[in-house]
């Protein structure tokens, strides 16, 4: 017997009551029927219409967005930036809160997931609930700091730059980007044509003046004549293995953080906001208290930031072992690092390395795994370890979360925790958790 498929809800409007905030950059709300939406655009408290984006009858949840605010909170402002809104650019979620209340939400968001997955309250964690602004992102209401020294940009159709509709695969076109930052912004990707690209990718480095665009070519396409203003390093993403390859000029570009030059290739990860680095490694240090000849692991290592911050710290007699599965990131890191002969770094899966090397015993540990988090698996093997302290650097409060629960059962308590605000107008929030063996806090 067939059953008759579900009618799509989209489209349909609800004037709604704001509740809470939730992971992802939307809050929750609730029809007069019950029914749970996911609402963007939309602040704690307002009452809006909410139209549906995404659903059908019968579904857990539909996802909308706020189209006509009925009753404003008193933290909603005019978004600054003329691409924001409803059905717009995908890339910010709070252009429309002051810059106070978008790191009042982050912070509700962390101790909710604490709470949730972690069974933790704040003070528990050692958090001060706050969620800090980088160096010089204070800034007023209406004024938008230009972080951003990273831009994906995607082509459209016609040849223009611009950057995706939340969740679609349609393009909005802009003229600018106003969380790019200047070095981005001089590039003028945005008043080129693109014709045959599927995306552009600008790259603008603090630590140096190094420019990269990367191209991504549509099937069967042939790169454009990029002339620019200023001597730019071009690479192109090969449709057939992914693979970037160099066009012209260096094949990385140079950052700079804690007194260290590092060698960033156009694969390789390095934090977009231009103070994310240096806040990062002056956090873990002062968490972990390094002392002169420690044992070391630096998981996830990237290109060799914290494991060279470790490296100064502990002497001739420490030693710094880095884990990092991508291979030009390793071949980065090998390079940043070739001045420290007790740093190692091996390439491979953090699970499945960290087995292998045989090390039963450290001092310290970095982890900063990707947004998925370390896991169970990997967590437990660390709890093994001895280690005197743990440093967790996260991008996503809920696998963090997840992640302090398996540390708690396997013997360690959170000591600090401290969040940061290094990607204002969006819903992302750094962490920092400073973990020891718990029977130490008693």
């Amino acid at each position: 017997m067939q059953t008759e498929p579900s009618q799509s809800l989209v489209g349909e409007e609800y004037e709604v009551e704001i509740g809470p905030v939730a992971h992802g950059g939307h809050c929750v709300a609730r029809t007069s029927e019950g029914q749970v939406l996911f609402v963007r655009h939309a602040l704690p408290g307002e009452r809006v219409v909410a139209r549906v984006t995404e659903g059908e009858e019968g579904a857990r949840f539909l996802r909308a967005d706020a189209v006509e605010i009925l009753e404003a909170s008193k933290d909603r402002i005019e978004a600054p930036c003329p691409f924001a809104g409803p059905g717009r650019c995908g890339g910010c979620d709070w252009q429309h809160a002051k810059p106070g209340a978008q790191r009042r939400l982050k912070a509700d968001v962390i101790a909710e997931q604490l709470k949730r997955l972690a069974g933790l309250t704040p003070e528990e964690a050692g958090w001060d609930g706050t969620v800090l602004p980088a160096e010089g992102d204070k800034l007023p209401a209406g004024q938008v700091p230009q972080w951003r020294t990273r831009v994906q940009y995607a082509v459209d159709a016609d040849g223009n730059a611009g950057l995706r509709r939340h969740r679609s695969h349609e393009v909005e076109p802009i003229d600018h980007c106003m969380i790019a930052a200047a070095g981005v912004s001089e590039l003028g990707i945005e008043d080129r044509d693109w014709s045959g690209m599927a995306s552009v990718e600008a790259i603008a480095a603090t630590g140096s003046q190094d420019r990269m665009v990367i191209l991504e070519p549509r099937p069967g396409a042939r790169l454009p004549l990029v002339e620019l203003d200023r001597p730019v390093s071009v690479m192109r993403v090969d449709e057939r293995d992914g693979g970037v390859h160099r066009v012209h000029g260096r094949g990385f570009v140079r950052e700079r953080a804690d007194d260290h030059t590092y060698r960033v290739g156009s694969g390789g990860f390095w934090q977009v906001h231009p103070k994310a680095a240096d806040t990062l490694v002056k956090a873990v240090m002062q968490g972990l208290l390094p002392r002169k000849g420690d044992m070391a692991l630096d998981l996830y290592c990237g290109v060799g930031l914290f494991a060279g911050a470790l490296a100064d710290r502990l002497g001739e007699k420490g030693a710094v072992l880095g884990i990092e599965s991508g291979k030009r990131a390793v071949e980065d890191a090998r390079h940043n690092l070739a001045g420290f002969p007790r740093v190692r770094i091996e390439q491979g899966k953090v699970e499945s390395v960290l087995p292998r090397t045989g090390i039963t015993e450290v001092d310290l540990i970095v982890l900063d795994p990707p947004r998925a988090g370390a896991g169970r698996k990997t967590v437990t093997h660390l709890t093994s370890l001895g280690a005197r302290r743990i440093a967790y650097v996260a991008c996503d409060p809920a696998a963090l979360a997840r992640d302090l629960g398996y540390f708690r059962e396997g013997g360690y308590r959170v000591r600090t925790l401290r969040a940061f605000d290094l990607f204002p107008m969006t819903h992302h929030v750094e962490c920092v958790a400073i973990l020891e063996p718990a029977a130490k806090g008693l």
